[in-house]
């Protein structure tokens, strides 16, 4: 085995060896990342310089929150009868169900009404208009009960005090028509009749109707404004309202929002929730207020009767002199009024039942009024009536977040069906027992009548008004008192929820993250680059990693012949201390061992394609070993393309080609290089048919007698990828090389090459990687003889005469 050839049967069992090759790759790919570190660093600074412009002029967003406390209701009386008896009512407050309420669509619409925020205004800016809200320069009334222009952006330059110029800044504007709120229509190409209005002027026209006034804005500045209609503004709201829990125990929401504008953020929630407690006070004051209507309905009758009855009594003690009763007469009226009494309160606990019976059979569940309230003191009556009322509050305040088909709403629905049944039965059977209450109480009143028949009739007479009268007072008086004692009722009603902590907007912004920013615009410039390198040479055809090809080859890769510095191809004549010159030693010196115990012996050099560098390898090496004092000869064999005679200066009058043919003796065309032992055949006047020309027996004996008269013979060969006669000149050299280009190479042409070993019997073939670009960082660690140093790290070893700055550039992309 020859050095550095691998040996597919020798498995190595030293992990460090492993350890090293992980190395090389590593530092192979840093140096191919760090060739464009300029780029690099170009992209890690405007990523950085991006992220702080982005930080300079993004509008601060700040967050604004707020606590507010959900109180559980107290269970009321008879509640665990319900659910023992599966009815589900349940007293708790729901936390999803009120966080669902202060997200409802129509809770955002009440609070936008309260605040007046159709009308978003702005202050001409370095970049966009930004947004004010509070002391407005001026201000938009509209008439929404009219179509109005929603979703552009007018823009207003104050003239004088008096005058202001009103144009369009984005035409962006669709219809919104009242009558429909939640579609609306787009406006094309919409312009205004005139642009200079009067403050207080309406503006008029098919699709707007509104009015400018001027608060505090001065001449010359310029201002827009945008008009938003209810809904989309409440959807928009309601989206941007964040509300959580603040912690799984406790019942306390937590309710923020993002927003610009940390004052409009603030006077929003605090709205919010003062709707929320008002909407739920409403709820709870509907049972007094139904009360108050049934007692105020009664009262209305009562009266007239009440006035009748007194004008009677009064009228028949003016015309019969009698104000009052015998002593027995007024025992009997005693006895008499508590009766009527009783049965009065009788008849209206009958009248509120049989309402209550009306109202469930039409599924009037919103009247319902309180039994308690008129006197009714049945305990699990007044327990179903409460616990519907509630059910049924629930439900009108889910449904503005829920539809119909949703558990929660389904779930409601569920109880106050259950509910309702359980009341309906409930009220049937205190009708019942009140009816029969009522007829009990008039036999004992007809009882006590028969008493008055005995009495005189004057006395009978006068008592008859007296009780008629007392019976319609004492009924007036008590719904007097419930009609006060619900109005104190409702007057002392407050909300079960309450605010712990009105809304706060934070000191520093939540967005921009500045510091985060510049580190992702950091990270950015960073892997942007990178990644395009990566997916550049991922997508790349040629060759660059001296191991990929090493493993892609059949046969040993021998050397690398690294980049030289100078426009000169001749670095080993002219720059004898250069680290290319240093290559091409360490390939004479691995000659020796590819063909030892041999004074002469012939080298061959071919690649796949043209512009490999075999002519420059080929040069070179014949160089190198003239240096040493081997007579060598460096034969041009490539007939179609020859390019010896340009580096070594000699005109190409005579060659290879005149010798084969003419009767020309071949030592006739050789040519001196001007250095000593040293000689060169070029390859002569290109022929018309060069492959008979080299395939002829002739060319096989000039060889051999060349042979005789030189140590090293050098052939320089046509591309064996693109011509046919170089496959039948492996047999005249002892050794051949085949040459590869970094960068320039396809990774496809290494097939050439096994095609040789494999297919054309083609042995002694061996692989030399040319061009390779210290920049890349390839050489490093693999053995292939790659001078001593590089550049200013060479220690004192090399003298590198380089190419201006410019030049090296246009190289690289070569």
């Amino acid at each position: 085995m020859y050095p550095n050839q691998p040996n597919p049967t020798n498995t190595n069992p030293n992990p460090f060896l492993v350890n090293q090759e992980d190395e090389i790759d590593l530092k192979v790919l840093l140096f191919n990342y760090l060739q464009y570190w300029p780029a690099i660093l170009l992209c890690m600074f405007l990523g950085v310089l991006v992220a702080f412009f982005f930080n300079r002029y993004t509008t601060p967003v700040y967050k604004v929150e707020s606590t507010i406390l959900v109180v559980d209701d107290k269970p009321t009386l008879g509640a665990d009868l319900f659910e023992s008896a599966g009815l589900g009512i349940q007293g708790k407050s729901n936390i999803d169900n009120e966080m669902g309420i202060l997200k409802s669509y129509s809770l955002a619409e009440s609070t936008i009404q309260e605040m007046d925020l159709n009308v978003a205004y702005f202050q001409d800016d370095l970049f966009k208009p930004r947004q004010i809200y509070g002391n407005t320069p001026f201000y938009v009334s509209l008439d929404w009960n009219q179509a109005q222009l929603v979703g552009g952006l007018f823009r207003m330059e104050v003239l004088d005090n008096n005058t202001f110029e009103l144009s369009i800044e984005e035409d962006a504007f669709s219809v919104f028509n009242p009558k429909d709120p939640f579609y609306k229509s787009r406006l094309e190409n919409f312009s205004l009749p005139k642009s200079i209005y009067s403050f207080g002027e309406e503006i008029k026209g098919e699709f707007y109707h509104f009015t400018i006034n001027l608060i505090s804005g001065l001449p010359g500045e310029i201002y827009f404004f945008r008009m938003i209609d209810t809904p989309s503004l409440a959807l928009s709201m309601r989206n941007d309202l964040q509300a959580a829990p603040l912690n799984k125990q406790a019942a306390i929401l937590t309710l923020s929002m993002e927003t610009p504008l940390r004052r409009l953020g603030e006077n929003y929630i605090n709205t919010l929730m003062e709707q929320y407690l008002k909407r739920e006070l409403d709820e709870k004051n509907q049972a007094s207020e139904n009360t108050i209507r049934f007692i105020e309905q009664q009262l209305s009758g009562i009266s007239d009767s009440l006035e009748y009855s007194e004008s009677q009594l009064q009228e028949y003690r003016s015309k019969n002199r009698i104000f009052n009763l015998s002593q027995e007469g007024s025992l009997i009226f005693e006895r008499l009024t508590e009766l009527e009494k009783e049965k009065s309160q009788i008849q209206l606990n009958l009248k509120y039942l049989e309402t209550l019976q009306s109202y469930l059979d039409n599924n009037q569940l919103g009247d319902l009024v309180a039994p308690a309230i008129v006197g009714v003191s049945d305990a699990l009556l007044t327990s179903l009536v409460e616990s519907l009322s509630e059910l049924q509050a629930d439900r009108a305040r889910i449904s503005a977040t829920f539809n119909d088909q949703t558990p929660q709403m389904r779930d409601i629905n569920s109880r106050i069906q259950s509910t309702s049944n359980a009341l309906k039965e409930n009220v049937r059977s205190a009708v019942q027992n009140s009816q029969n209450t009522l007829a009990d109480v008039n036999s004992r009143i007809q009882m006590i009548e028969r008493d008055i028949n005995a009495l005189p009739a004057t006395e009978r007479n006068l008592l008859s008004y007296t009780r008629q009268f007392t019976i319609n007072e004492n009924i007036y008086i008590y719904l007097l008192q419930k009609k006060a004692e619900a109005e104190i009722t409702m007057a002392s009603n407050m909300p079960k929820n309450k605010i712990l902590d009105y809304a706060k907007a934070g000191q520093q912004p939540v967005a921009p993250k500045r510091s985060l920013n510049l580190l992702i615009g950091l990270i950015l410039g960073l892997i942007i680059p990178i990644g395009f390198i990566t997916v550049k040479d991922f997508l790349n055809t040629k060759i660059e990693d001296p191991k990929e090809l090493e493993k892609a080859i059949k046969v040993p890769l021998i050397s690398m012949i690294g980049r030289s510095m100078t426009e000169d191809n001749l670095p080993v004549l002219n720059n004898p201390r250069s680290t290319v010159t240093e290559s091409f030693r360490s390939l004479r010196a691995d000659m020796s061992y590819l063909s030892p115990n041999r004074d002469k012996f012939a080298v061959l050099f071919t690649s796949s394609i043209s512009g490999e560098g075999k002519t420059f390898v080929s040069i070179n090496m014949a160089s190198v070993f003239s240096l040493m004092g081997k007579k060598t000869i460096l034969i041009g064999l490539d007939l179609r393309k020859p390019k010896i005679a340009e580096d070594f200066g000699l005109p190409n009058d005579k060659g290879m080609s005149t010798a084969l043919s003419s009767d020309i003796s071949w030592k006739e065309v050789v040519k001196s290089t001007g250095h000593k032992d040293l000689d060169v055949i070029l390859s002569g006047p290109i022929p018309p048919n060069p492959a008979e020309l080299l395939l002829q027996d002739k060319f096989g004996k000039i060889i051999e007698e060349i042979k005789q008269a030189y140590d090293v013979v050098i052939f320089d060969c046509p591309p064996v990828g693109l011509v046919s006669e170089t496959k039948e000149l492996f047999s005249f050299a002892d050794i051949s090389f085949f040459v590869f280009r970094q960068g320039y190479s396809m990774k496809g042409n290494t097939e050439v090459l096994n095609n040789l070993v494999e297919k054309g019997g083609v042995s002694k073939i061996y692989g030399i990687l040319n061009d390779v670009h210290i920049d890349k960082g390839y050489g490093y660690g693999y053995g292939y003889g790659y001078g001593y140093g590089y550049g200013g790290n060479s220690y004192g070893y090399h003298e590198e005469v380089q190419l201006p700055w410019w030049k090296r550039a246009l190289r690289r992309r070569s």
